[in-house]
């Protein structure tokens, strides 16, 4: 099988005839034809294409996710010089609902985002998702001083949600890509390389606070800026639209009817919102449950205060951990099945939280990160897994579909499209969970000074998780159910 360009320097599979739903000739890197289920159409070439633009999907993801979870740094910076208070109970009030606001704006635009892929193309939509995350850089690098005000913050904090939606449309446009047997492992490369920001940008804070101290929080910006620049380029250079990547008509009706839609949005938010929840609101939580841990003597002042930069050396762990650990989710998919993996992924969650609550209690930090560490862990590996049950929960109707008597062409298609609304939706609603376990944690801190109550909410959630994915996707005999 030979390779052709649709435009110049674009690696494209010979096309046996254009797509009929775009013309073959177009400005930009169009791949008109794209059978990644084609065995010697995939060994033959689109392997290597499929590869090229995955590598930059998870360098634009991962940019993205940096500057979503930015606010999770910059509260280790503020002080009542920013409009922060200098009660401890209310200043940790405003801090987690300055992590919160970009968690929830991230959340809401993941459908859109979605929804851009199919509409501009893949690699298009990566070029505008990275230049658009220079609006809240720019505006964090303006306005983030003392004197700003807590509103001041509050403004620019929420501009930081456009980076949440990048995992959306990444996400779509790589699962264009890859072929079913392999959805599992690129899908679950691509949200590692891209979960990974949030531990990055959580080390390149660590490296300031060390070196320049907490009075400079902007110099993270000036990480970040170049790296933005330098993820428009690389989309705008090496990645490719495809063009049987459309916004099907009524996808995103139909896919809002199937009770799996809403059925994988809860267990998504178990996975995915506890592992962004928890990255972002990690750092508050040892500050205001272990602040005698983290406390140092002012030199300046003679008062001891919670040390940031003893809180920085720790925070970065469990979303690293997390995030590499995500692919490993999606590979045990592939391998012992997707419900499987998230069925033992929660009942782990609901342990280890019992784990993080028992530390708690007891007031004991070590004990506090082993269980809080291995709750990134788990939520790492069921983002992976919970990801690649969507194509298979299409993938296992499709095949019912075909056994009816329906072409296979056609039931391959009608999962293709429900498969990527899906996967928007799913995105979306998951990501609230981030949003639930940082008004959770306020909550509770606000009533108990601890977080003791919230545990006890998210262990009865991955339990009530735990139950969904026995009922819908382990056990035979609903109507409902899929076993996958």
């Amino acid at each position: 099988m030979s390779l052709t360009t649709s435009a110049a320097g674009t690696d494209t599979a010979a096309a046996r005839e254009p797509s009929p739903r775009r013309p073959s000739a177009r400005r930009g890197r169009w791949i008109d034809d794209w059978r990644p289920e084609d065995h010697a159409f995939w060994e033959a070439g689109g392997a290597r294409v499929a590869r090229r633009n995955l590598v930059v999907s998870v360098f634009s993801e991962h940019i993205g996710f940096s500057i979503w979870s930015l606010w999770s740094v910059f509260v280790l910076f503020l002080t009542p010089k920013y409009g922060i208070s200098s009660v401890a109970s209310e200043a940790a009030a405003q801090k987690f609902l300055l992590t919160t606001l970009p968690t929830a704006i991230g959340s809401s635009i993941r459908v859109l985002y979605t929804l851009a892929v199919a509409r501009f193309g893949g690699r298009n939509w990566t070029i505008v998702s990275a230049a658009l995350l220079l609006v809240p850089s720019a505006g964090a690098a303006l306005f983030l001083k003392p004197g700003a005000g807590f509103t001041t913050l509050l403004i620019i904090a929420a501009l930081a949600g456009v980076g949440g939606g990048n995992f959306a449309s990444s996400m779509t446009n790589i699962n264009a890509f890859y072929p079913q047997r392999l959805k599992g492992a690129a899908l679950g490369l691509n949200a590692g390389g891209g979960n990974l920001g949030v531990a990055a940008v959580q080390l390149v804070g660590l490296a300031v606070l060390a070196t320049a101290g907490k009075d400079h929080p902007r110099i993270i910006l000036g990480v970040y800026i170049p790296l933005i620049v330098l993820a428009a380029l690389a989309a705008a250079l090496t990645m490719d639209n495809l063009s049987q990547v459309r916004n099907e008509k009524h996808a995103l009706r139909d896919v809002c009817r199937d009770p799996h839609t809403w059925f994988m949005s809860f267990l998504y938010i178990g996975t995915f919102g506890s592992f962004i929840g928890f990255g972002f609101a990690f750092g508050q939580v040892l500050s205001n449950q272990f602040p005698e841990h983290f406390a140092s003597l002012n030199p300046v002042t003679h008062k001891i205060s919670v040390d940031p930069v003893k809180i920085a050396y720790l925070t970065f762990l469990g979303p690293l951990i997390g995030s590499v650990v995500r692919p490993v989710g999606g590979w045990l998919a592939d391998r012992v099945g997707g419900a499987r993996t998230t069925l033992v992924n929660f009942v782990a969650m609901a342990a280890v939280t019992g784990v993080v609550l028992t530390a708690s209690v007891a007031k004991s930090l070590p004990l506090f990160m082993v269980g809080f560490i291995a709750l990134f862990i788990f939520s790492g590996i069921g983002n992976g897994s919970t990801y690649k049950m969507i194509p298979a929960i299409f993938s296992a109707k499709a095949a019912g579909k075909v056994a009816s008597g329906m072409p296979l062409a056609d039931a391959e298609h009608d999962a293709r499209r429900l498969a990527n609304a899906l996967i928007g939706v799913a995105g979306a609603v998951g990501a609230f969970g981030g949003v639930f376990v940082n008004i959770a944690f306020r909550q509770s801190f606000l009533s108990n000074h601890n977080g003791n109550a919230a545990y006890l909410g998210f262990i009865v959630f991955y339990l009530l998780c735990a139950a969904l994915t026995i009922a819908v996707y382990l056990r035979p005999g609903s109507s409902r159910s899929v076993r996958i």
